[in-house]
Parts: structure tokens; sequence; C-alpha cells
């Protein structure tokens, strides 16, 4: 594959290159592992009313407490396998942990309608339980990937363009999942066209996907010495053949560390109550079909994809203008994606049956002004320590998922009646006020200076 490369001529460093290509195949991995998380979250509609969309294939009449289980069971799986996965991709590299995730997650997917027909819903609860530990993973490898592609300089940019992915694979599965369940191919199409993608991804990867710039075979030797001469003085130096052990006393005791684990679980809740629950709502309380429920969405995450790229091009001017330091810019992108919210989503709480337009439009802010997070926290796991910042995702990401855990069972005992705003309520007020803590800690005790724990030289604990 031949390497086109732009220079920038006052600094001679190569502004587009493999690096750019690598970010790109790890945006469509997650992007393809998200359309697994996220494609039953829809496909349950369907599947528990056949007449609101192809009506030659079964229903399944299961309680809102079995559905409940059924959108929290990934969760079960996946918050376990989060540091083990760390540990793996610390230990090989991302490049093959995060192929074996996605790979085997998406035969897992073209298996959900066949594990639904022989043993209903808990053999589908199993099949999500197996897909959220091979999934545990993903988030550390693109971490660990991330921490040897992306330049000091690039890597709020390069991070958040990869991190989009999981707004693109939510988007791009809630807004054909309508369709396909109203084909011929019905609600298990939903799932076919989920592994189909994942199985396309990960032959793609295994030819072009690389661990780090040395061993990628088409990258040209400019760019390479360029990304290794940024990184030199954050990551151990290449003759070391065995990763660092990990210093696990002094990151559980490292007070950047909690806030950094407080404010990503905090998100972890609110952006799953409203990824797993918009079906739900639009259906219960806005009385909409499946079809027109997959379209509204999906046009959140859209808008999130767009302001992504606002809010980075936004963070790189304020940063090259000198406006504002790392530090600054993590804490102000974190306070948009978590304070602005806020009120949009209380009043959701407060929506008829006749506002969905209005409420689509707080979806939307809410939703999309939401992805600035990915300019806050997201990025400070590397800014606290590069050398082991996989196994930092690793070990907040499992906390993040237990909240993730329980977000759908709260709302499921919360929500006793879908069509009933005042339970919906309580439920965007609990989610507005984790948001408020989270950034509250965020802003008061975060750091983005580069932990003493994440030198190569002091001796693990």
């Amino acid at each position: 594959m031949e390497n086109t490369r732009i220079f920038d001529n006052e600094h001679k460093t190569p502004l587009f290159g493999a690096r750019h290509v690598q970010c790109f195949l790890i945006f469509l991995g997650l992007s393809v592992a998200f359309t697994h998380r996220v494609n039953l979250s829809v496909a349950i509609v369907a599947m528990m009313d056949r007449n609101s969309t192809n009506p030659d294939f079964e229903e399944y009449q299961w309680s809102e407490e079995t559905k409940s289980y059924l959108l929290s069971s990934f969760f079960w799986g996946y918050c376990i396998t989060q540091i083990p996965g760390s540990q793996l991709a610390h230990r090989f590299g991302g490049k093959i942990t995060l192929l074996c995730s996605v790979a085997l997650s998406a035969i897992l997917a073209l298996l959900t309608p066949l594990s639904v027909r022989l043993g209903d819903w808990k053999l589908l609860c199993a099949l999500r339980v197996c897909q959220g530990l091979i999934q545990g993973s993903i988030y550390p490898s693109i971490h660990t990937l991330l921490s040897k592609w992306a330049p000091a300089e690039e890597r709020g940019t390069l991070s958040s363009f990869c991190y989009t992915g999981l707004t693109f694979g939510s988007s791009l599965i809630m807004l054909v999942s309508g369709w396909i369940a109203s084909s011929s191919f019905g609600w298990p199409g939903i799932f076919y066209f989920s592994g189909l993608l994942g199985m396309i991804w990960s032959f793609v990867w295994y030819l072009f996907g690389a661990s780090t710039p040395r061993e990628c075979k088409w990258i040209s030797e400019d760019e390479c010495m360029f990304i290794e001469t940024a990184l030199a003085a954050l990551t151990k130096p290449e003759h070391e053949n065995t990763p660092p052990k990990t210093p696990w006393l002094k990151i559980l005791t490292s007070v950047p560390f909690w806030i950094l684990l407080v404010a990503q679980s905090t998100y972890g809740w609110g952006f799953w109550t409203m990824l797993t629950q918009i079906p739900s709502y639009m259906k219960g309380v806005l009385g909409r079909d499946i079809e027109s429920n997959a379209l509204m969405s999906s046009a959140p995450y859209l808008f999130s994809l767009f302001l992504t790229f606002v809010f980075c091009v936004l963070a790189d001017f304020l940063i090259k203008r000198g406006y504002t330091n790392v530090n600054t810019s993590r804490k102000l992108f974190n306070t948009i994606g978590f304070w602005v919210p806020i009120v949009p989503i209380i009043l959701l709480g407060y929506m008829r049956a006749d506002q969905s337009v209005l409420a689509l439009a707080l979806l939307i802010i809410t939703v999309g002004v939401n992805t600035a997070c990915n300019l806050g926290f997201f990025t400070n796991h590397i800014d606290l320590s590069p050398n082991f910042a996989g196994i930092l995702m690793g070990i907040v990401n499992c906390a993040t998922n237990i909240m993730c855990l329980l977000a759908p069972l709260t709302v499921g005992f919360i929500v006793t009646d879908a069509k009933n705003v005042l339970q919906w309520r309580i439920v965007f007020y609990i989610t507005g006020g984790m948001y408020f803590i989270g950034n509250l800690l965020f802003i008061l005790f975060g750091q983005t200076k580069i932990q003493a724990w994440n030198s190569l030289e002091r001796s693990p604990s």
C-alpha cells in the first residue's frame, strides 16, 4: 500500500500518513463493535411487537423486567474482562486483541437470531454475556494503540476522531435497523448486517493494522521517525523487548486516576441510559413506530458525529493560538459535554405525545453536545500515563461498565409503565445529577500532567 504524505513546511513533519489511516481503521472498528452492542436495543422493539415491522417473524412476549435483563446482559461480561483485556493489549499489542475482539463478536452477532429460536431469552442473554466478555479488551486496545501512534500535539484530535466511532456505529445501526426490520429480512437482518460488517472490518484490519509504527510494513521512514521521536520521552525505548510491569499500587492510590474513574463512570451511566432507552422512550411516550423510531433515534448521533469535528477544530484552534493549554482544554470541553446537556435531559421528562419534534430537538442537543467529552476525560488516560494508558482504560472502563450495567436495570426498576412520563422524569433527573457531579469533580481535582509512576525508571509496585 502506497503511503501518501503531506508535510508541514515549517516543522517538516508529515501531516497525513499511516497514523491517520490507522486511526481511520480504529474508528471503523469501534463503529462496528458498537453496532454489535446497540443492535439489540432497537431490534428488541421489533422482536416484541411483530405488527410494527415484518409480521412474518416470531414475536416474543417478554416482560419489561426480562427486557431490562437482556439490555444489560452485555455488560455482565463486558466489565469482567476490562482489566485482563488491558493486560493482554499491554503484553501483545493492540492489533491482535482488537482483531480478536471484533471478529469473535461479529460471529456471535451472526448467531443471535439462531440463539433466540433455540433458547428464547435465556440463550440470548447468555450470548450477550459472551459478547460482552469478548469486547472487554476493545477500549484498552484502542488506548494502547493510540499511545503508540498519536504524538502528544495530535493526541486530542486523533483520539477524539477514533472514539467518534461509537457515535457513528450507534447512529448507523439505528438508522438502518427500522428499514431492515420492515424488509423481508425482518428483525434477524439487523444482527446479520452488524455481524457481516464485523467480518469485513476484521479482514481489512488484519491486512493493514499495526500495533506500533515500527511494525507497520507500509509506513514511510520519515513518518515512523517523526512518531517515535515525538513519543520517545513518554514511552518505553524500542530496545526494550518486554513491556514494563504495571505499578498497580501507585495507580490505585493516585487522586487524578480516581477523578478520571468517577468522570468516566458518570458519563457511562448517562450515555448508556440514553442509548439503550431512547427506542423505548420514543415508542412508549411519543408513540412512534419502529421505522420512525429508528430514524429519530439515529438523528442525535448523526448530529453528535458532526459536532465532534467542530469541537476538534475548535480545540486545535484554541491550543495553537495559545488561548488554552492542555489542562484548560480538557476541562473546558468536559464541561461542555457534561453540563450543557443537563437542562435538555431534564426537560425530556416533561414532553407529551404531541411534542415529538421538540423531544427530538432536546435529544439532539443532549447526545450531540455530549460528544465534547471525547476531548475531555476520554483522552486523560494518555495524559496521565502514556506507558500505561491501556491499563488505565481497562480499570476505569471496568468501573464504568458496572454503571452501564446498573443503568438499564435501574430504568427497568423505575419505569414499570413505558407510557408513564412521570417515571421517565425520574430517570432523566438521575442522569442529569450524574453528569453534574462527574464534571464538578473533574474541574476541581482533574489533572493532565504525566504522573510520576509513568516513569519506567521507578520500581513497579
